[in-house]
């Protein structure tokens, strides 16, 4: 198995960071717009993109402004029961954010296209913290 991980710092409080990855309308603004679903504990959290491009994440494991994770339950087959992590760590009023997307079958061209995209929506989630404007898919 194999893992994509991502570390950034975003000039912000973790409970910012951390409301923009647990609420549909943070995520809808870093992510995609297409954004649908619960984000408590149990629930499950619609991402579409191109149609019919998309894909469901049940949420495993939250931890106020520390930790959010989910399990992949529907989409691309190299995606079904991975795991993603967001770890937040606040020092002198910054987070750092260590991302992992994990237990991937494979590191062929689709997990480099993952990989990269979310190197990109990493940054648009620190825009939109930093700035009230990301970049998410339309």
């Amino acid at each position: 198995m194999y893992c994509i991980k991502h570390q950034i710092q975003i000039n912000s409080e973790a409970k910012n960071v951390y409301v923009a990855l647990t609420s549909i309308e943070g995520l809808s603004e870093w992510w995609t717009h297409l954004t649908s679903g619960s984000s408590e504990i149990d629930g499950i959290i619609e991402f579409k993109f191109d149609p019919p491009y998309g894909m469901k994440m049940k949420v495993i494991s939250l931890r106020t402004d520390a930790y959010v994770k989910w399990e992949c339950i529907q989409g691309e087959p190299d995606w079904i029961g991975t795991l993603i992590t967001f770890d937040l760590e606040q020092t002198r009023g910054k987070t750092t954010l260590r991302f992992k997307h994990d237990k991937w079958p494979t590191q062929e061209d689709f997990y480099a296209h993952c990989n990269l995209s979310w190197a990109k929506y990493l940054l648009s989630l620190r825009s939109y913290i930093e700035t009230g404007k990301g970049q998410p898919f339309q």
